[in-house]
């Protein structure tokens, strides 16, 4: 079984990295076990309103719009909530956020079902699961500062929104829909290599078990919010490409 350095022969500052090092890691890999459940449980939920066509009904009658508002105020009060109170709250906030993401996505995988593009789904999420693991890794282990990256970012995101509701409500071309589609998924690559360094910044080898784990849920739901986002517009942009 393979073991850490042995601290009895390191200086004090080679101890103390070390020791960052061995709960830097076991850190992130909370963040993304969390993150990996919490896309698991959205495709469960995705898969049961996908195949049920009273729960069909029910969100395209109406309650799609009910989701659509939760999703967006949950993502702005998450953050406050996951540090403020208890884990939790901070595990209660994510799987319910999870779960209106899962109900979200329900109709979009029975349409393309129906469609008979089910394989469609599955490479998207291929795809989307190689950008993410790269560029996560990107954020993980560079030197360079990310930081000031990050009000571009939102200003990005900001934009593209403009342009979304400009192309749905006035223009209604499905060629600037695709680029659209692919400006989308280039910032919020640039917004998860973002996130994971910043997830990584806020390590502290002396936080104890709660605060850790509200850290770790906390990181879990930012980079699950990125992950999310790039697989629908990934999925956008095979379904064009398709047509």
């Amino acid at each position: 079984m393979a073991q850490g350095p042995d601290r009895r022969y390191m200086t004090g500052a080679q101890a103390e990295a070390a020791g960052v090092d061995v709960g830097l890691r076991n850190y992130m890999l909370r963040v993304y076990n969390y993150m990996c459940l919490g896309v698991a449980f959205t495709g469960a939920i995705s898969m049961v309103v996908a195949t049920s066509p009273a729960l069909l009904q029910a969100i395209q009658g109406g309650l799609i719009w009910v989701l659509f508002i939760g999703i967006l105020g949950l993502g702005f009060f998450a953050p406050r909530l996951m540090m403020s109170k208890s884990v939790g709250v901070a595990q209660g906030v994510f799987w319910l956020y999870a779960g209106m993401w899962g109900a979200l996505l329900g109709p979009i995988f029975a349409m393309y079902a129906a469609q008979g593009d089910a394989m469609m789904i599955a490479r998207a999420f291929f795809y989307t699961a190689a950008a993410f693991a790269g560029v996560s890794l990107y954020g993980y282990t560079t030197k360079r500062d990310l930081g000031p990256i990050g009000a571009f970012l939102m200003m990005a995101v900001i934009g593209l929104l403009v342009a979304m509701l400009v192309n749905m409500f006035f223009i209604q071309s499905t060629g600037f829909e695709l680029i659209v589609s692919i400006g989308v998924v280039l910032v919020f690559s640039a917004m998860t290599a973002y996130e994971t360094q910043m997830i990584k910044n806020m390590y502290s080898q002396g936080d104890m078990g709660e605060v850790q784990s509200k850290k770790a849920i906390f990181g879990a739901f930012m980079l699950y919010g990125s992950f999310v986002t790039l697989f629908i517009w990934i999925l956008n942009i095979l379904g064009i490409m398709r047509e």
